[in-house]
């Protein structure tokens, strides 16, 4: 496995319209669009021909049209079209590189070599119960990595989410159980006492999580429902998707799976906003901004078995962007 095999989210589904749109992906440009079916495809952002940008282009006819010398191209990148010499058939040979892609919660998602790897899993995704919207994007000045580590941690939230997810009076966290899974690393019997555990608290409890990495750069957060809760049973969900922009940037996501159906999505959505932008300066803030694989190069405590897993886990997929 690589990070070019895996499947990684580099945009919201509503985000590719009618205009083609430039994103970055593991240090390379790519252009998205819509083509006449509607399918979004996923081209090297430039053009064969004398190298222009084809994301300052525009879709003409079901193709991508070149903003320099309007050559046009069809799903999967063949040249369709020199309007310079109208009557020449471009060959095979002409086209732009294109990429596979997929739509799956509300993103799309791009691979850029060929494997059997399949989407994260976001097991949530399928209990009708919930309620699915998404949050971000965020453009963070860190690791991938680093990103996922954070999401993974307990033990900052009384200072970093002081008076929302932690209090400086308990800090101490409780043994908690870590085990290799098919895909990741799975944690459980995470709890913490949480002044403000979502967007409704009105009085500080303990809250119970299971925290899961399902893939390199992708990581979930289950809340295990309380004893006497009215929705005991809906085990309620964050996803956090990233895509590596490059070893030391990101583009992030939040994926919720809740059971309030009261609060308007802007109000779901400024609560996660709220925790995240908390996070974001100091992520930004740590050296290495790759992650050190070398368990040597940073100290550790107890309460930091989940990230050691993790770190272990990268680098038994020979995981390179975003690590040192």
């Amino acid at each position: 496995m690589t990070e070019r095999t895996l499947w990684h989210p580099v945009a919201q589904s509503p985000e590719v319209v009618t205009a083609p749109l430039p994103v970055q992906l593991l240090d390379q440009a790519l252009v998205l669009w819509r083509n006449a079916e509607g399918l979004v495809q996923a081209f090297n952002d430039r053009c064969p021909h004398r190298g222009a940008r084809l994301s300052m282009g525009r879709v003409e006819n079901g193709s991508l049209e070149c903003p320099y010398h309007g050559w046009q191209f069809s799903s999967g990148g063949q040249c369709v079209k020199v309007p310079a010499v109208p009557d020449f058939v471009p060959p095979p040979s002409q086209c732009v590189k294109s990429f596979e892609v997929q739509e799956d919660y509300g993103l799309v998602w791009v691979r850029l070599e060929a494997s059997d790897s399949q989407l994260p899993v976001f097991a949530a995704e399928a209990d009708t119960h919930l309620r699915k919207l998404n949050c971000g994007p965020y453009d963070v000045a860190a690791s991938a990595p680093r990103i996922i580590e954070n999401f993974l941690d307990m033990a900052h939230f009384g200072f970093v989410h002081e008076g929302w997810l932690g209090s400086r009076d308990a800090t101490a966290m409780a043994s908690y159980k870590v085990e290799a899974t098919a895909n990741g690393v799975l944690a459980t019997g995470c709890k913490a006492v949480q002044p403000q555990s979502n967007l409704h608290s009105t009085q500080a409890a303990e809250v119970e999580y299971t925290y899961e990495v399902t893939a390199p750069y992708t990581a979930l957060l289950t809340k295990i429902p309380e004893e006497g809760s009215s929705k005991q049973g809906w085990r309620e969900s964050i996803g956090l998707f990233i895509c590596p922009v490059t070893s030391e940037s990101s583009r992030v996501w939040f994926r919720l799976a809740v059971a309030d159906f009261e609060s308007s999505d802007e109000q779901l959505q400024t609560f996660q906003h709220t925790i995240f932008v908390q996070d974001q300066p100091v992520l930004e803030s740590q050296l290495p901004k790759a992650l050190p694989l070398d368990p040597r190069a940073e100290m550790h405590s107890s309460a930091d078995r989940m990230s050691a897993a993790y770190r272990r886990f990268l680098k038994s997929q020979a995981i390179t962007f975003g690590v040192c």
